[in-house]
């Protein structure tokens, strides 16, 4: 288990690219526009809204299937959405050492060098959810039950904290008195939640897998 170092990474016009044209690809595609990525998907066929992005020139489609050749103009990131091609996994994690681009392969986390986890969006706010790899599909129902805390309402209050913190700024100019009011502002903020789950025993120090 690789538990990783949790970043924020800053793919503004960095090139990257998609493998893959399901709705898994479709969603990776949609988080990398919205970080302002300069993003090619490189598949025979695309989603509906795939094509629409690629028929507005949002995305570049290159209707193919994956060549080593595509990472020759600067390539910064990858990440393939196809499954069960174990050569392409292969062949992928060797071109990400010997070109040093960021490759993410899904369900293969040994052949990947970052992860991408369950995410809860609602406008600037994020919160990623991981496993570790232990199980996505756990990561995934943490994130559903969690996007309906934070509605339109709570996308409002960032926004209004965006500007107070501006204003506070221009009209506040000790830096630790602007902390303070931060500070009080956001002690309000609680997040009250329970969680349940199968009760399960403790495994033994030294119990071996599966067993």
């Amino acid at each position: 288990m690789r538990c990783g170092f949790q970043i924020n990474l800053d793919v503004q016009d960095r090139v990257c690219l998609v493998i893959g044209g399901d709705e898994d690809a479709a969603e990776r595609v949609s988080r990398l526009l919205e970080a302002g990525a300069k993003v090619s998907v490189i598949n025979p066929s695309l989603t509906d809204d795939l094509k629409k992005l690629a028929a507005s020139a949002k995305i570049l489609h290159r209707g193919r299937h994956f060549r080593a050749s595509d990472v020759d103009d600067g390539v910064w990131l990858i990440i393939n959405t196809l499954r069960g091609d174990q050569v392409l996994v292969r062949d992928l994690f060797a071109l990400s050492k010997q070109k040093g681009f960021l490759l993410n392969s899904s369900d293969e986390p040994e052949s990947s060098n970052f992860t991408m986890p369950a995410l809860v969006a609602r406008g600037p706010l994020r919160i990623a959810v991981s496993t570790s790899g232990v199980s996505p599909a756990l990561a995934s129902r943490l994130r559903q039950d969690l996007e309906p805390l934070f509605d339109e309402r709570f996308e409002v209050f960032l926004e209004w904290l965006d500007v107070y913190r501006a204003r506070l700024q221009k009209t506040e100019p000790n830096a630790a008195k602007r902390q303070e009011i931060l500070r009080e502002v956001v002690a309000k903020v609680k997040l009250q939640a329970r969680i349940e789950f199968p009760k399960v025993e403790r495994r033994e120090a030294g119990e071996q897998k599966g067993t």
